[in-house]
C-alpha cells in the first residue's frame, strides 16, 4: 500500500521485514515492478473510461472509505 500511496516515503526500513521473511532483492524489486504495473494499468483505464470486467462491480465497496471519486 505504501509504495502505492507514498512511495517517497518508502525506505530502507519497509524492506527490511521483506528481507527478514526471506526475500531476495530480486524478489522485493519484482514485486515493485508488479505494483508499479498495476498501478499504471490502473490510472490509464481510469483515465480513458474503460469500463470493467462484466463480473467486477463499478465501483468495489470501500471506494468511499478510500477517498476515491
Amino acid at each position: 500500500m505504501k509504495l502505492t500511496a507514498t512511495p517517497q516515503k518508502v525506505g530502507a526500513n519497509d524492506l527490511a521485514p521483506l528481507r527478514a521473511s526471506g526475500l531476495t532483492d530480486t524478489d522485493i524489486h519484482d514485486l515493485a515492478q508488479v505494483i508499479a504495473y498495476f498501478n499504471y494499468i490502473t490510472r490509464i483505464a481510469d483515465g480513458l473510461g474503460t469500463d470493467p470486467e462484466p463480473e467486477m462491480p463499478a465501483q468495489p465497496p470501500d471506494w468511499a472509505r478510500r477517498g476515491r471519486r
